[in-house]
C-alpha cells in the first residue's frame, strides 16, 4: 500500500464513518474501482482506531461524565437516576444487539465484503431509512440525557444491521432515533455516542489479531498516515455534521446513496 492509498483510504474512513453514508461500504468499493485491492486486517485496526480517537476527542467531556457516574451507579444504584448514570446504562445495553451479532456471525458477514455488488444494495437499505425519516412527524427536542431506554435498544438493533456492509451505522441509527420521534441533533448524538462502545471493542478484537503479526517499519508510517487521516476527518466529519443536522434535511446523504448504488449497478461486476 502506497502512502498516497493510506492518505485516501484514511480520509474515506474518517468521513464516512460518521456521515449517514457507510464507511464499510467506501472502504470495499473505492479499493475495488480504483482497482487497489481489499486493505488488509493490520490498516483496517489502523484507521478504525483513527475514528475512535476522534469521537473521543470530540466528546470527551461527555464521556468522562458517563464512565464517572456509571462507575458511581456500580456501587450506589442511588445513583442510577441521575440522567448521566442512566444513559450510561442505556448506550452499554444497546451496544449488546451490535456486539452478539458480530461475535456470533462476524465470519458470514465478513463474506459480504468481496461482493460489491451487495454492497451497493445495502447502500440503498440505508438510503430509504434516511429517506423515510424525514417523514416522522412530532419529534421531540430533548437533550441526550432524555432518551428512553425502549429507544436506546431499538437504536442498537439499527446499529446491529450495520454489520453488513453497505448499511451505514450512523445513517441507521439515526434514521431509526428520528423514527421513535427523536429530532436529528438528539439522534446524531446519542448515535456517535453510541459508537464509542462498538468502535472500540471492535478495534480491540482486530488489535489482539495485530500484536500477533509481523509488520515492517516502512508499513507502521503507512499505518500511521491511515490513523491520523482518519482521525482528522472524523473529528471534522463530527464537527460539522452535528451542525448541519440542527437546521437541515439528510435527504442529501440519501440520494448520494443511490446515486453510488447505481454506479455500482452499472459499473460492478
Amino acid at each position: 500500500m502506497s502512502m498516497f492509498q493510506a492518505i485516501v483510504l484514511g480520509l474515506v474512513q474518517g468521513l464516512t464513518e460518521f456521515l449517514p453514508i457507510s464507511s464499510s461500504a467506501h472502504l470495499v468499493l473505492v479499493p475495488y474501482f480504483m482497482r487497489w485491492g481489499e486493505p488488509d486486517v493490520i490498516f483496517d485496526v489502523g484507521v478504525h482506531l483513527g475514528t475512535l480517537v476522534a469521537v473521543v476527542s470530540y466528546f470527551w467531556k461527555d464521556i468522562i461524565k458517563l464512565g464517572i457516574m456509571f462507575i458511581r451507579s456500580l456501587s450506589n444504584p442511588n445513583f442510577r437516576s441521575e440522567p448521566d448514570a442512566r444513559l450510561a446504562w442505556i448506550i452499554i445495553v444497546a451496544t449488546i444487539p451490535a456486539g452478539l451479532l458480530g461475535y456470533l456471525f462476524e465470519s458470514k458477514f465478513e463474506l459480504l465484503f468481496a461482493k460489491p455488488h451487495l454492497v451497493g444494495w445495502f447502500l440503498l437499505v440505508t438510503a430509504i431509512l434516511l429517506i423515510v425519516s424525514e417523514y416522522v412527524n412530532n419529534r421531540l427536542i430533548m437533550p441526550v440525557q432524555e432518551v428512553t431506554l425502549l429507544r436506546g435498544v431499538i437504536i442498537g438493533f439499527a446499529q446491529a444491521l450495520a454489520i453488513a456492509p453497505g448499511i451505514s451505522r450512523s445513517g441507521a441509527t439515526i434514521a431509526v432515533g428520528m423514527l421513535t420521534g427523536l429530532n436529528r441533533a438528539t439522534a446524531a448524538r446519542f448515535s456517535f455516542l453510541l459508537s464509542v462502545p462498538i468502535i472500540l471493542g471492535a478495534g480491540l478484537v482486530q488489535l489482539n489479531d495485530l500484536l500477533h503479526m509481523q509488520v515492517s517499519w516502512d508499513y507502521l508510517l503507512i499505518l500511521a498516515i491511515g490513523f491520523i487521516t482518519a482521525g482528522f476527518s472524523g473529528y471534522l466529519a463530527i464537527k460539522y455534521f452535528l451542525r448541519y443536522v440542527q437546521k437541515n434535511s439528510l435527504s442529501i446523504f440519501a440520494i448520494y446513496c443511490i446515486l453510488i448504488w447505481l454506479v455500482v449497478l452499472i459499473f460492478g461486476k
